[in-house]
């Protein structure tokens, strides 16, 4: 058996790749994921949905390819917390997903609170409502649940911990380094569950996974979901396994995946790097898998907002239409939009931050907006890039990307420009799925080093054309359009 299944449930769609030994895809498959958006500021999922999605989209890249892999590889939305009962494995409602701002008065009540340094120093997080421990927490004020909880009746965990709950049949409740360091309850020191924070969150550790390395079997599938068992032995949020799969496994290897969000991540080795600019601390994977750290940056809302301008202002009808938009003139007319549907995140971290258009004028067209849409996810990244590589004092050779919007020449052409940096796109943008294809080779032995398994991988570069006073008028703009957002979030008339 010389292939890997990688399931990646991602937030607006669940994809699995059966993979070659050889980097080859045999076979693909991707189910959507309904989004539920029950209140302003509210994103939930419905846990079947995604259970359902992620086995459906594997049957079928397992029919495509057409042979039964080594075992299967997972990778997730990271944040994003389901609850669901131990013995019948039925969720306890919807999941509130990594986007869900519900809880942002009680991040700044924390916040009040002085918790900020504590929470910082231990998780390498800041109280936001993005990580998972207020979203628990709020799932556990109904009595009823949290007697349940209190029971061992239930179990909690992020989107990795459900589906392996699932596909083994409840025998597994695990997670990953990767995966628990997003949660703000997880120490990234001792590499375990914090008990202080678990005591201010009011959560009982026997409700959480056992946390497992990224690399080795957890457990098996359930002969019912594909036709025989499968070992599950690769385990990793999105964007580290974005990173594993990109080769970023050394420090100052950096790459940015623009998918829904856009999440920057520099490997730091075996060093963790304290940020004093909003960026976060955070577990990564080592060449072989093993628990290593890495610097993040995240920007909430980068793809979602083609998607906004394509389904909620209708103009575009694709999104792949946006490159011709924006190639159709030459600039955007002085306009500027900041997409921040659901807050700001770094490094500014702030909640009630709201999408702001600046610069609007009568002859202002939707060519303007489409290309100030694409220029925020490239001048938003810029930030995090200059940030980054000065916290972490490395220096940043080239960026790799990956995720569905790297694919637009356009884009990539104008981030290399606004970074002053070459940027390098794999032929197999989909780098999530094949990095827990990678975690699950290496511990089945389809590969034996991160070398083999990058063998033959091809990258499309593209050289920065700016000059450095072009790059700093155009990130002039952006900044105005970002203190303006600010002033607008933090005006309390």
């Amino acid at each position: 058996m010389s292939s890997i299944l990688a399931i990646d449930q991602g937030t607006t769609g669940s994809t699995a790749l059966v993979i070659h030994q050889d980097g080859t895809v045999l076979g693909r498959g991707y189910r959507e994921v309904p989004q539920h958006f029950p209140r302003p500021g509210w994103v939930e999922h419905d846990p079947e949905d995604l259970i359902v999605g992620a086995i459906g989209a594997a049957r079928e890249a397992l029919a495509q390819a057409g042979e039964r892999p080594a075992g299967i590889g997972i990778t997730n939305q990271r944040e994003t917390i389901v609850l669901w009962d131990r013995r019948t494995l039925a969720p306890l409602g919807r999941a509130i997903v990594w986007q869900d701002r519900r809880t942002a008065a009680r991040c700044a009540e924390l916040r009040s609170q002085g918790l900020t340094d504590l929470i910082r120093e231990r998780t390498g997080l800041v109280p936001d409502p993005y990580f998972s421990a207020t979203k628990l927490e709020l799932l556990l004020q109904d009595r009823d649940v949290r007697r349940r909880a209190e029971r061992g009746e239930l179990a909690a965990g992020t989107v990795d911990s459900w589906l392996v709950a699932r596909l083994t049949g409840g025998a597994a409740h695990v997670t990953d380094h990767s995966n628990a360091s997003r949660t703000m309850l997880y120490a990234l020191g001792a590499r375990d569950w914090d008990p202080e924070l678990l005591s201010i969150f009011g959560i009982s550790p026997g409700l959480l996974p056992q946390i497992v390395p990224s690399s080795g079997v957890v457990g098996e599938s359930a002969a019912e979901h594909f036709g025989a068992p499968l070992p599950i032995a690769g385990i990793a949020g999105d964007q580290q396994a974005a990173l594993f799969g990109q080769g970023c496994v050394a420090p100052g290897q950096a790459k940015n995946t623009y998918g829904t969000g856009a999440f920057l991540l520099m490997h730091t080795g075996e060093r963790r790097t304290h940020s004093g600019h909003g960026l976060l601390a955070t577990a990564a994977c080592g060449p072989r898998g093993e628990p290593a750290y890495a610097l993040e940056g995240s920007v909430f809302v980068a793809g979602a907002a083609v998607q906004w301008l394509r389904d909620g202002l209708g103009l575009i009808g694709r999104a792949d239409e946006s490159e011709a938009l924006a190639r159709s003139v030459a600039d955007t007319g002085g306009v500027h939009f900041v997409p921040a549907f659901v807050g700001l995140g770094s490094p500014h971290w702030e909640a009630e931050a709201r999408g702001t258009l600046t610069g609007l004028t009568r002859g202002t067209t939707r060519a303007h907006i489409v290309r100030a849409a694409l220029e925020a996810m490239a001048f938003s990244s810029a930030e995090l890039v200059e940030t980054m590589a000065g916290d972490a004092g490395l220096d940043l050779s080239a960026l790799r990307v990956d995720g569905g919007a790297s694919a637009n020449d356009w884009l990539m052409q104008f981030q290399a420009d606004v970074i002053g940096t070459p940027v390098e796109r794999p032929d197999l943008i989909e780098t999530t799925a094949l990095g827990a294809a990678g975690l699950a080779g290496l511990a089945l032995g389809v590969w034996r080093t991160a070398d083999d398994f990058l063998t033959g991988r091809r990258f499309t570069r593209f050289e920065p054309r700016s000059s450095p006073a072009e790059r700093d008028a155009a990130a002039a703009g952006w900044r105005r359009a970002v203190h303006a957002t600010l002033a607008w979030a933090r005006h309390n008339a």
